[in-house]
């Protein structure tokens, strides 16, 4: 079941979306007696690289392979997270987007996390959770970045890079069952149109229930992509996304305080929602077009254009958290709850032009990346509310903690915010990585950009502009005494523009960080032991997170730091087993004293960052084996979870640590169908993923398992 493998020649990461890469080398070849010059596709050169290969970058770099994804039976882009070391899950907004924190820091809490999808932006906006069928790889690049890739987390940026158009026919198509009537169909095909066309089809359907009572989804999610050779050294790529997903909008379960310390308030698969509510529907559209030209053996251009356009809409009900609201603290069972209408809508559209090449001067070789890019994004955001009055007693459309009836008449909404937010930016970066000797490289890069926000308040009728220029130093150092292991070290300061104004409409001043890095890649003679240990530092201000009094609004929590060291291990034990192990050690807490008006509470330098555990490992291993005479493969993850914060006004509220462990196999059947099965939480650990609130807490799915079956051509 091995998947075709295609080189990254690059790491692309771009914090701000905006440009992109991917795009083509050609090799030409003669078919045999039609002597047909016939070119395919052979690399694809991902942008913000340039010509360095990542063993020599001053940074750490992950990659999660999809033939990982393919045997591990992982369809989703957060489960996919956790091969990798130093991520932790955040607020999920009910289930309906993939959030995350990567060295501590996730951004605002309010938004999806910040991921790109060959190199252009799809964090941005409100692109549902995203599958993984057009998945070739994951790329994580750590630490240091916005000198190059602008606008970005300190933590790092994760590129996803998508499965490209061959000139040679292959494909699959997929069927699983699943529990909770789990149903999921999904296919892949290639192939040449002509000897300088081709193109690619890939997507997913699936239709699902859940563990927790009433709750069901389905999502569609269909990327089609062509490929044309202009020339020999010119390649245009273009790519399409489409995304249809239909889910109840889910908060999970309450804890109360005097429960804090055994998490058993209410059963797991409790829902607190409304089902006559109907489901939240998401729509994403996206198009990438990219151009890649060969100038010569040393010099590539890039360019690209990205769009994309998202809505968000649909009535939800979760818990009240106003505490002057809510009966939980009174009677302990009378659970008041609160109705919400929302209606986002984001357009973003991006461009890049990239420069890159090697040239030697002054008796040293320069790899060189010169560029520029833009975007220009625009969200409107409509949202309606009903709650009961403060300190009222009201039990309308309340619910019995231990013996819900869904079904009561809904409440009328009424708008609580109409907001429009546009933003705009233009920056340019140069970066040039200098051979000093075959050992010694230094990086030097720079990053310049012009930034602006506009957010109009409809209901206030107020308008707040918003402007700012940055310029962003990046510095490396590497050294690379043998072919078996690499050292370095870098420093950059980075710019990432808030989202969104506080409550009382005064706008956000962007997020300042600075990091550090430290580290080894390694590997040994035959590469069957390879990785990377890392040391890292990150310092930030102007950090969001949610106003848990206003809610749909984010409060500054002021200035945060992390550090800690990441180890990410390959091991090819011998022709069959091959081990994998991702390990994060991550001190994330607030830097500066801070008392909150809005909640009333002091939140004191060195409190920890919301869901982000301490210690997190994740082990993967696979035995390549025969059984009956056909190929297989068995494997087993483990994945061990620390305790994190769960509420940031509430150092008491701390979710319980975890272990959950996986199990999958395969067995090509014949040349051409496979079969694949997976039971996911073997052990049956009740756990909690992330939380917003100790009213608005996510559990873990309870044990489950799919059989998968496959046809591939």
């Amino acid at each position: 079941m091995k998947c075709k493998k295609i080189l990254p020649k690059s790491v692309l990461a771009t914090a701000i979306s905006m440009t992109f890469a991917a795009s083509v080398y050609a090799q030409e070849n003669t078919v045999k007696e039609e002597k047909i010059e016939r070119i395919e596709v052979t690399e694809y050169r991902q942008a913000y690289r340039g010509d360095v290969p990542v063993k020599s970058l001053p940074q750490a770099v992950n990659i999660v392979t999809g033939e990982l994804l393919e045997d591990a039976g992982v369809s989703d882009f957060q489960n996919a997270l956790d091969f990798s070391s130093g991520i932790a899950r955040q607020n999920n907004f009910g289930g309906l987007w993939d959030s995350f924190a990567i060295r501590g820091f996730s951004g605002d809490e309010n938004l999806p996390g910040g991921y790109l999808v060959n190199g252009f932006s799809a964090g941005r906006g409100f692109s549902g959770k995203r599958d993984t069928s057009n998945v070739q790889s994951i790329e994580i690049l750590k630490g240091p970045g916005s000198a190059l890739y602008g606008r970005s987390e300190p933590g790092g940026t994760i590129n996803i890079i998508t499965k490209k158009p061959q000139f040679e026919e292959e494909g699959y198509i997929g069927a699983s069952i699943g529990s909770f009537n789990m149903y999921r169909v999904e296919g892949d095909y290639t192939n040449a149109i002509t000897q300088d066309l081709a193109f690619r089809v890939n997507g997913a359907y699936e239709d699902s229930e859940s563990f927790r009572d009433t709750v069901e989804s389905n999502k569609l999610f269909f990327t089609p992509s062509v490929s044309y050779n202009l020339t020999d050294e010119t390649t245009l790529v273009y790519e399409m996304e489409l995304l249809k997903q239909e889910t109840p909008f889910d908060r999970g379960i309450f804890i109360l305080p005097e429960d804090f310390d055994d998490f058993d308030t209410v059963p797991r698969e409790r829902f607190f929602g409304e089902p006559n509510d109907g489901p939240t529907e998401i729509d994403g559209l996206g198009h990438q077009v990219t151009l890649q030209h060969k100038v010569n053996d040393d010099w590539d251009v890039l360019v690209g254009l990205g769009y994309r356009q998202s809505r968000l809409k649909g009535y939800s009900t979760s818990v009240e958290l106003s505490p002057g609201r809510q009966l939980l603290y009174v009677d302990g069972e009378t659970v008041v709850r609160q109705r919400r209408y929302r209606d986002f809508d984001s357009t973003d559209i991006s461009a890049r032009v990239e420069l890159s090449g090697t040239i030697e001067l002054g008796g040293l070789t320069h790899h060189i990346l010169i560029g520029g890019d833009g975007y220009d994004y625009e969200l409107d955001s409509l949202q309606e509310r009903w709650r009961v009055g403060f300190g009222s007693g009201d039990t309308t459309f309340s619910l019995n903690r231990f013996n819900p009836v869904y079904g009561q008449e809904l409440p009328v909404t009424t708008p609580n915010f109409d907001k429009k937010e546009t933003q705009n930016s233009i920056g340019a970066y140069v970066q040039d990585q200098i051979d000093i000797t075959d050992e010694f490289k230094v990086l030097v890069g720079l990053r310049f950009d012009d930034f602006e926000k506009v957010f109009t308040d409809h209901l206030a009728s107020t308008v707040v502009k918003q402007s700012q220029t940055s310029t962003s130093p990046r510095i490396g150092l590497v050294y690379e005494p043998s072919k078996l292991y690499t050292m370095y070290l870098s420093y950059s300061e980075g710019f990432r523009p808030n989202s969104g104004a506080a409550f009382n409409g005064d706008s956000f001043e962007p997020e300042e960080s600075k990091s550090y890095e430290v580290g080894v890649k390694f590997n040994n003679s035959d590469d069957s032991l390879s990785g990377t240990v890392a040391f890292f530092k990150a310092e930030k201000s102007n950090v969001l997170t949610a106003d848990l009094v206003n809610l749909g609004f984010s409060a500054a929590l002021g200035e945060a730091e992390s550090q800690g060291i990441e180890v990410d291990l390959t091991a090819f034990l011998n022709d069959s087993i091959t081990l994998t192990l991702a390990y994060a050690y991550t001190d994330a807490v607030t830097s500066n004293d801070m008392i909150n008006t809005d909640w009333g509470v002091e939140i004191p330098a060195g409190s920890r960052l919301i869901n982000v555990p301490e210690h997190k490992l994740t082990i993967v291993a696979m035995y390549e084996t025969v059984l009956a005479g056909k190929e297989a493969n068995v494997g087993v993850s483990v994945t061990y979870v620390d305790e994190r914060l769960g509420e940031t006004i509430n150092p008491d509220y701390i979710l319980p640590s975890y272990t959950r462990v996986n199990i999958f196999g395969s067995v090509d059947l014949t040349a051409n169908w496979a079969l694949n099965a997976n039971i996911d939480n073997l052990l049956d650990e009740e756990y909690f993923g992330s939380s917003y609130s100790h009213l608005w807490t996510q559990p873990g799915t309870p044990i489950n398992g799919r059989i998968s079956l496959k046809y591939k051509f």
